[in-house]
């Protein structure tokens, strides 16, 4: 799954100065290795959980694929060396060697990467902010397949459940949708209770997958070789172009692979690299050699090679650890979603979205209403429109690479401008990595009529909204901007032309600081007032995910009536405007909250059809702002202190 973000977890929160760069924090005294044995655990829970749930279809849906060309014990070998050696290059060199090290202050993630790469640059750059923009996308598609394909194919274990006889297969369907709808009504909630569990039962869950494949690796040793590269190689060759989409369904494989880049900032680079290497790389190896000689002694088993491989003794117990698994993965994923809508707000990709703390100490456990009840649909779509995790799977590999592939993409900026490699040492990394991003690509692409066709439109549609959004409100801020009154020139006026003065503070919000605020416009133009005190306010998103307190504000006396505010947020905080305002104090700007006026502008936008973007994208755009959730609600502005006043624009 494409964990764009940090997953809000009761885990993460002790990472989060131990991994900035350059940080000193020093562990307490005698509990610095527990702390750090506590996100390795909480990072096998959240950050591998859907990379830990691909082997019960991965190897299924590769081998099914390779016996229709070459067949016998080449599809078999060569299989399972092709989903190795994916996870040796794709995970353990890309990812876990080189990619991790491109953290924007601590923080990964495709969005993070993006501001990085901006930063990197020294400017804005177009097609930087285009692969963000459809990373970001993408990442929201894989995160409705992701519950759908991982849940599905745990409860599709009673297919083969003993004492049954099938007699459950017709509810599979609908047990997978209770699961998932229960998992997405619980939310509102908050996870941290629940979160502390993740950790030890994906732990034990890996641990049965390598218990599970060392016990079958002796029922044919000689699946050893497929740690050898050269069978993966051949079975490609041999078989040419069905060798090519072989590699689509071994992608299955390093599904997930994503996230440990994007909970960085949760965990830590340490703990997840020590828990890949140490734990879940061995386990997910042992399970496919396993499974790789299970099936070179029962070739008949192929249709379903993970669950036919267990014992019966364990069967039922290995079902619900399996259903439990898929369930943490995909609020792995539920929660990365969240996060990634609240970076993707405060970066100003999406208007603004009602996002709620359902914790009062941690930071990270966030929930988004409207982003929830689109996921839950759109998993509920799917699982009615596919019906089986191996309809799924068709669908599954086209957004994940997609992300890898703009990763890897973005990633040039930063190893040519901020890390400054040598060009032979840029090129021998990245063009190894998108050569291989590329052909997972165009071979998962292959798969478009069978279901690939469904990532491709959903992103597609995100990508629409985003960038309509970014484009509307430069048009409109490009139109204020034109029709509006520098704000110097203004306070010049005012001095010639004093109006009447009101005691108290007024403080204007404003996207633009340089020009007088329409909601102060109005005020002069219909209430022929001037407050005593009046603050020029704009709330800015930094380029990094996080603002110390000290840089949190900014203030600039303009006159003797007028001061110039910024508060700074990063992209991961959600914005707090009277707490922020309390650290004005130590800059000499004293005020009751409760006593002072704060000035909205609210803009009624109508469509025009001779300027700006087509009609029907400006009626979209419109659309996205009047559903925006309220700058007061958004801003956390007491609502009894807020006075709105409206203008029309056309664009």
């Amino acid at each position: 799954m494409a964990g764009d973000t940090p997953r809000g977890d009761a885990e993460t929160s002790a990472a989060k100065a131990s991994e900035q760069p350059n940080a000193q924090t020093p562990s307490p005294p005698g509990h610095g290795k527990a702390t750090h044995r506590a996100l390795i655990l909480g990072a096998i829970g959240v950050v591998f959980g859907d990379i830990g749930t691909s082997p019960i279809y991965a190897l299924r849906e590769a081998i099914g694929h390779a016996q229709k060309g070459v067949g016998g014990e080449l599809a078999i070998i060569g299989v399972v060396s092709l989903a190795f050696w994916a996870l040796m290059v794709v995970v353990t060199f890309k990812y876990v060697m080189f990619l991790m090290r491109a953290d924007n202050k601590g923080e990964g993630g495709t969005l993070s990467l993006m501001a990085l790469a901006q930063h990197a640059v020294g400017r804005r750059s177009a097609w930087l902010f285009i692969l963000g923009v459809c990373g970001a996308a993408l990442f929201y598609s894989d995160g409705v397949i992701t519950p759908a394909i991982s849940v599905l194919s745990a409860v599709e274990g009673l297919k083969d459940a003993p004492g049954l006889n099938g007699e459950l297969d017709p509810f599979i369907l609908p047990i997978s949708a209770g699961i998932l709808i229960a998992l997405f009504l619980v939310q509102s909630r908050g996870t941290a209770g629940l979160a502390k569990f993740f950790g030890p039962i994906t732990a034990v869950w890996f641990l049965s997958l390598g218990v599970l494949g060392l016990t079958h690796i002796f029922d044919d040793i000689s699946i050893l070789r497929a740690l050898s590269p050269i069978y993966g190689v051949e079975l490609l060759l041999k078989d040419g172009f069905l060798g090519f989409v072989i590699l689509g369904s071994v992608f299955l494989a390093v599904t997930g692979a994503e996230a440990l880049y994007a909970d960085m900032g949760h965990f830590g680079k340490a703990p997840i690299r020590q828990g890949w290497l140490f734990v879940v790389l061995p386990c997910l190896t042992l399970n496919y050699l396993g499974q790789g000689a299970f099936l070179l002694d029962n070739p008949g088993a192929a249709d379903n090679p993970f669950w036919n491989m267990v014992p019966q003794m364990i069967y039922w117990p290995m079902l619900i650890l399996a259903t439990a698994a898929t369930v943490i993965a995909s609020q792995a994923v539920i929660t990365g979603a969240f996060s990634v809508t609240q970076q993707a707000v405060q970066l100003g990709l999406l208007p603004r979205i009602d996002i709620r703390n359902t914790s009062e100490t941690l930071a990270g456990q966030i929930y988004v209403p409207a982003v929830n009840s689109l996921l839950m649909i759109g998993v509920l779509f799917l699982l009615l429109t596919f019906q089986s995790s191996h309809n799924l799977t068709a669908a599954y590999g086209v957004a994940v690479t997609g992300t890898m592939l703009v990763n890897t993409l973005m990633s040039w900026s930063v190893v040519t401008k901020k890390w400054k490699w040598p060009m032979w040492a840029v090129l021998g990394t990245l063009v190894p990595f998108g050569i291989i991003d590329g052909v997972f690509l165009t071979s998962n692409l292959l798969k478009i009529p069978d279901g690939a066709w469904m990532p491709l439109v959903l992103g597609g549609g995100l990508v629409l909204i985003m960038w309509t959004w970014v484009r509307g409100t430069q048009i409109l801020t490009e139109k204020t901007r034109k029709d509006s009154l520098p704000l110097h020139d203004l306070i010049e006026m005012l001095k010639a032309r004093p109006p009447h003065r009101a005691p108290g503070t007024a403080i204007f919000l404003t996207s633009d600081p340089e020009v007088a605020p329409v909601a102060l416009m109005h005020n002069l133009k219909h209430n022929k007032v001037l407050h005593e005190k009046n603050v020029i306010l704009t709330v800015h998103t930094a380029d990094r995910p996080r603002v110390a307190d000290s840089q949190r504000v900014t203030m600039e006396p303009i006159s003797d009536d007028f001061k110039r505010l910024t508060i700074t947020y990063g992209f991961m905080e959600t914005p707090n405007v009277p707490r922020a305002l309390g650290l004005c104090r130590k800059q000499g700007l004293k005020f009751d909250i409760m006593s002072t006026s704060f000035f909205l502008g609210r803009r009624s936008v109508v469509p025009s059809a001779r300027q700006g973007m087509p009609l029907w994208q400006d009626k979209l755009f419109i659309f996205l702002m009047r559903n925006a959730a309220n700058p007061t609600d958004f801003f956390h502005i007491p609502p009894g202190r807020v006075v709105e006043l409206g203008t029309q624009v056309s664009v």
